[in-house]
């Protein structure tokens, strides 16, 4: 353990944790745009500088481990000037579109723009033009709205694995893009819209629906396998409209491309609310209870075993059911039944 003071508060941490880190268990605020603490530290936009007692200049906080007897300030004049002046400076390379933008009222740069007061920019001038639109289902690019926080590059390659996006041409001209400025083609996991901190990444499925006015937040479990990721569903009156996952439980915010986007089921006409009997072969499927259904299937595979024996028989288990009812089903298809013509779907 180490000792050090932040804002002439005394803090004990861990040998090994950064400034950003030690403020943070303080309640001190430093503001981010590149900052995950699921992410390796970065140290991009500059924003969480802070001024060390015998450092010559301010120093990022997120990339800067505490040592003992540090004295930290966050809070100075002129780290508000300069944090005012970096968040200028991106603001100068960003479309005013707040009003029509998808990420109003969950987008940090706007946070921080309001905070400091930016109405009118010193630094008005030239601006990017990386605008495309990609083919896929999934995700919406606007790069013009990309701070080149790099949370995006980051997580696709620490978290997934894949490397899909990465950083090029420098300086006016850098950008994050898919190999050879192709169309994003990737899993779609949608890991990379759940940390942009601003418009740049969202999902399609998002678009002309409501914010944050009269959205009601529900946390709840996938249903697509037996991982029981993490969900809050956001809806508004009878439909979902998106779906987030909270960093503090066991798969720490991170979904696949099923539990985020695929929610279109919960509101489809086409949804089966009592199960169907086909009572004469070639015959139309018929609406029954449980319990008929249920004797039913009971009926013809005591028929079917008893014709043409157990191997007759074949059950397939499901990703969505509990380890323990997949348990079941292969113990009734094993040992009542008497045939190992068991699989499950989650091979395929």
């Amino acid at each position: 353990m180490i000792n050090l003071t932040i804002n002439d508060k005394a803090v004990e941490v861990v040998e090994g944790t950064t400034v950003l880190e030690a403020a943070q268990q303080l309640k001190i605020d430093i503001p981010t745009l590149c900052h995950d603490p699921r992410l390796k530290p970065f140290g991009a936009c500059r924003l969480c500088i802070v001024e060390i007692g015998g450092m010559a200049k301010p120093v990022t906080s997120c990339t800067t481990p505490a040592a003992s007897g540090m004295v930290v300030k966050t809070n100075s004049q002129k780290l508000y000037r300069l944090r005012r002046t970096t968040v200028e400076l991106l603001l100068s390379d960003h479309p005013n579109d707040c009003m029509t933008c998808i990420g109003t009222g969950d987008c940090r740069l706007q946070e921080l723009a309001y905070f400091y007061g930016i109405r009118k920019n010193r630094f008005e001038g030239a601006m990017r033009d990386h605008n495309r639109v990609d083919a896929n289902p999934f995700i919406t690019r606007e790069q013009n709205k990309c701070v080149m926080c790099g949370l995006c590059v980051r997580v696709c390659e620490e978290v997934q694995g894949v490397g899909a996006i990465g950083y090029a041409e420098r300086g006016f001209e850098a950008k994050v893009i898919p190999p050879f400025g192709q169309d994003l083609n990737c899993e779609f996991c949608g890991q990379c819209v759940s940390v942009c901190p601003t418009g740049a990444l969202s999902a399609r499925l998002w678009s002309g629906k409501p914010r944050m006015e009269g959205v009601k937040f529900t946390d709840t479990t996938c249903g697509y396998c037996g991982c029981g990721c993490n969900l809050t569903l956001r809806s508004h009156g009878n439909q979902v409209i998106r779906v987030d996952s909270a960093a503090d439980n066991h798969n720490r915010g991170w979904l696949c491309v099923k539990g985020r986007f695929g929610f279109d089921f919960i509101g489809s006409a086409d949804r089966l609310k009592t199960p169907l009997i086909r009572k004469e072969k070639g015959g139309k499927f018929e609406s029954a209870t449980w319990d008929e259904a249920l004797d039913y299937v009971a009926k013809r595979m005591n028929e079917i075993k008893g014709k043409h024996g157990p191997d007759a028989l074949a059950g397939l288990c499901s990703a969505r059911c509990t380890n323990e009812e997949n348990y079941l089903f292969q113990k009734l298809f094993r040992a009542v039944i008497g045939t190992n013509n068991i699989d499950h779907c989650a091979r395929y």
